[in-house]
This record gives structure tokens, sequence and C-alpha cells, in this order.
């Protein structure tokens, strides 16, 4: 083991800490600022980390003149370091870089994703008008919705507002391609029949509240616990495509009012499903490692909560509104 002395302006401080906290330091210790504005700081480090966050802290202090860092040798420290806590958080580690890069494919917006998203809505579409459940189950298979809804939440879970960023915009790009197509089948046929799947998508009941949860939560669960990602696929698509090409045959015929019902069903369903989904990552434990990366995932996640929140209440404002005013 090694001692590591810093001497650095107090700007410095937090950065400091969240790089000894990546390069798994064993002890961490903030001294008192000088009046030159300096800040003295103590990092007890294994000899295997050593050389990384040296590199870390001379990329840090290059800028400052007067900053200086002094490496002491270690004789002893007592108590021993736990060597099974460090093995575990070596094994968490690894497992939110895998849950990253399985999320990452998810929401990439190339020619795939959108063949996919039109020909799920195609699929979908036939399926509602000819009140088909079997041909619709069949849209959900090719629907590729899960990705974009899952790195949503993750990217929240870990305060990742790139990965944040580029799903929302993935899923917004599916869910609007998919009624626009929708919406041009509805305007190109000569009919479209108001069967049962597509007036089931026009009514906002609390079952389908629960299936959006149920969704949500099983989506999070098969990227963590290993659960087939198909299955858990359809079970995201069923509550996000339907209402979907619902909604657009229904604009594209000029029946505004069931497709403004099926809008409202859409929106509930992707509320419930990011909210059920962002539940089971902070049960399951899935956060950064580093104190600064951590803050930034709790401002994210307040945030990302509230928001979701905030929209659910809305949409039951406006859906029991309705409701008043239609009776």
């Amino acid at each position: 083991m090694k001692y590591v002395e810093i001497v650095a302006e107090k700007s410095s401080s937090d950065i400091i800490q969240a790089m000894a906290e990546k390069d798994k330091a064993l002890d961490f210790r903030l001294g008192d600022t000088g009046t030159d504005g300096m800040r003295q700081m103590r990092v007890l480090v294994s000899d295997d980390t050593l050389q990384s966050l040296l590199d870390h802290l001379q990329n840090i202090l290059g800028a400052q003149p007067t900053a200086r860092i002094t490496v002491l040798p270690v004789e002893t420290s007592l108590p021993v370091p736990d060597e099974e806590k460090r093995q575990k958080e070596d094994a968490a580690t690894a497992a939110r870089e895998k849950l990253y890069d399985e999320v990452e494919k998810g929401v990439r917006l190339d020619a795939n994703f959108i063949v996919l998203v039109m020909l799920s809505t195609v699929v979908a579409s036939i399926g509602l008008m000819e009140n088909n459940v079997a041909v619709i189950i069949g849209a959900m298979v090719i629907a590729p919705l899960l990705g974009p809804n899952l790195a949503l939440s993750l990217g929240t879970a870990l305060g990742d507002v790139a990965l944040m960023r580029k799903s929302m915009q993935t899923l917004l790009a599916g869910i609007v391609l998919a009624a626009l197509f929708s919406a041009g089948l509805g305007l190109t046929l000569p009919s479209v029949p108001l069967a049962g799947e597509i007036l089931l998508r026009t009514e906002i009941s609390l079952d389908a509240v629960a299936l959006a949860l149920a969704s949500g939560a099983a989506a999070a669960l098969s990227l963590t616990t290993g659960l087939s990602s198909v299955l858990v696929g359809v079970m995201v698509a069923v509550a996000l495509l339907p209402p979907t090409a619902t909604m657009g045959l229904m604009l594209g015929t000029g029946n505004f009012r069931l497709a403004v019902n099926a809008g409202l069903l859409l929106l509930i369903n992707i509320v419930c499903v990011n909210l059920a989904s962002k539940v089971v990552f902070l049960l399951k434990g899935i956060q950064p490692r580093t104190w600064l990366e951590k803050e930034k995932a709790r401002r994210a996640m307040v945030i990302y909560v509230l928001v979701w929140l905030v929209t659910l209440l809305i949409l039951i404002f406006i859906i029991f509104s309705r409701r008043t005013l239609g009776s």
C-alpha cells in the first residue's frame, strides 16, 4: 500500500475525491485549507491502483503550478482492508458495464430500427382492424420498443444524461413513426372498422395501468436477472404499440375523439412503464459507484420521477375531466 499526499486548489477537492473512489481508494481524508487557497488531501491506495490514481491526479492538477503530489510507503495499516468487499464492488462494476452494453445496443436509431417499427406497425394495424389477437401478438414480437425504455431508466439510475437523451430520441422517433405510418394506412384504406381490439385501446382503465406497470417491472428484471428479453419485449410492446397504431388509424379516418383517447392511453402507458422499471433498478441497487456520479444520478432520478409523476397526475386529471364532461 501507499499513502498519497496531495496539495491542490480547494476547488479540485470534489473531483479528486471522485477519482480516488473510482480508483478504489482504501481511505480518503480532507485537510484544512491554507491561507493560499491550497488544500491538503490524503489517499490510501493499494499498489495495483497507485499508477491509475497518479495518472488521474496529474491530469487534474496539470494546470496548477503550486500543486504537489507526494507518495509515501506504508509498512502496515489496520484494520486490514476487506478483500471480500472489494471483490463485491468489482462484481457490481462489471454488472453495471454489462447492463450498459446491453441497453446501448437497443437505442440505436438506425435503418434496422426504422424498418422493424414500420413492419410491426403494419402487422399491428391489420390485427387491430381484423380483431385478430394472434396477429397483434405477432407484431409485438418484432416491435423494437423494449430497448429505448430500458435505456431511459438505466440512464437515469446511472446519471448518464447522454444515454437518457439518446433513448428518449429513439423512443420518440419510434412512436412518431408508428403513429404516422398507421395514420397513412387509415387515410389510404377504404374503411377502418371499429373492431373490438381498436375500441379496447380507446378505453382507459385500471387494468391498462396495471399492465403497463407490470411490463415496466418485467423489462427491468429481464435485464438484471436474465429473463427472456423476447417475451418481455412483447409485454412492453403490448403496452405501447397497439395504442399508437390505434391513435394513428383513428387520426387517418378523422375520428379524433377516439384518437385522443388512444393517445392518452399511450402516454399513461409510457409513464407507467418507465416508473416501474426505474423502481426495479433502484430496488436491485443499480447505481454508480463513485460519490460524484451518485450525486449526479440522484439529481437525475429526482427530476425523472417528478416529471413522470406530474405527467401522470395531469393525464389522470384530463381523463376524469373528460369523463365528467361526457356524462
